[in-house]
């Protein structure tokens, strides 16, 4: 009898367990679609964030009806980076995928007030100031651009890492200073090189139309050339 009622006591435990497993499956279930569905919401929310405003696109439409142009904010990776979903905070663009999420192909950044290039590995770039010219204005007439144009990619690693340290320093060429970062600066043109290894390489004009109150930029930007990609040859 004893064993029968054990048995029993038994059985009845491992239902009650069974359902009550069943229940928190259930509600797992339904807490990843709650989630599933909130980071759809924001999703939307962060495009709001992320976009130009419809009178800056207004104010650029012819401009913008070029091919290879955009008109793009660019977040402060140090207010936004913990507090956009996006990889990066929005504080990444790339010109080739036209999206701000960081990773391969992120060809623009923006931190502690400088815009920079060359973020992973031997990928590496330059970056001129031209001053206040009009995008328009920009060809390889004029000076540095020319340099960033005819540029080749090095193609193996050990010269890969020398250039990558020599623009992360800075170099003079022709009376131009090339470097990988620059101050973000209103009403200002600048011309950026990135080369990703076995990925994009691109030349684009860009300028800075304005800063808003939250640190974003507003820019204005043109790609002038694409190169043919360049795979990185290691050292055994």
């Amino acid at each position: 009898m004893k064993k029968i009622f054990a048995a029993t006591l038994l059985m009845a435990g491992l239902s009650i367990v069974s359902v009550n497993t069943f229940a928190q499956s259930e509600s797992r279930d339904d807490v990843i679609k709650q989630i599933e569905a909130k980071r759809a919401e924001l999703s939307v929310l962060e495009k709001k964030i992320l976009v130009p405003s419809e009178e800056d696109r207004t104010t650029y439409a012819e401009f913008l009806k070029q091919p290879d142009t955009g008109l793009i904010r660019l977040m402060p990776r140090e207010v936004y980076d913990n507090v956009l979903a996006v990889r990066g905070g929005g504080s990444y663009y790339s010109f080739s995928n036209l999206t701000h999420e960081y990773g391969r192909g992120s060809e623009i950044g923006l931190e502690q007030g400088f815009l920079k290039v060359g973020f992973a590995g031997a990928n590496y770039g330059m970056l001129i100031n031209l001053g206040d010219i009009p995008l328009e204005q920009v060809n390889a007439e004029v000076p540095g651009v020319g340099f960033l144009t005819a540029y080749s990619a090095v193609k193996e690693e050990p010269q890969a890492r020398i250039e990558s340290r020599r623009f992360s320093e800075g170099t003079t060429i022709d009376g131009v200073p090339f470097i990988n970062r620059q101050r973000a600066q209103v009403n200002t043109t600048y011309v950026v090189r990135s080369i990703e290894y076995s990925g994009p390489d691109v030349l684009v004009a860009f300028r800075v139309l304005r800063k808003d109150r939250d640190g974003s930029l507003i820019i204005l930007w043109k790609l002038l050339k694409s190169y043919p990609i360049t795979d990185l040859v290691r050292q055994n």
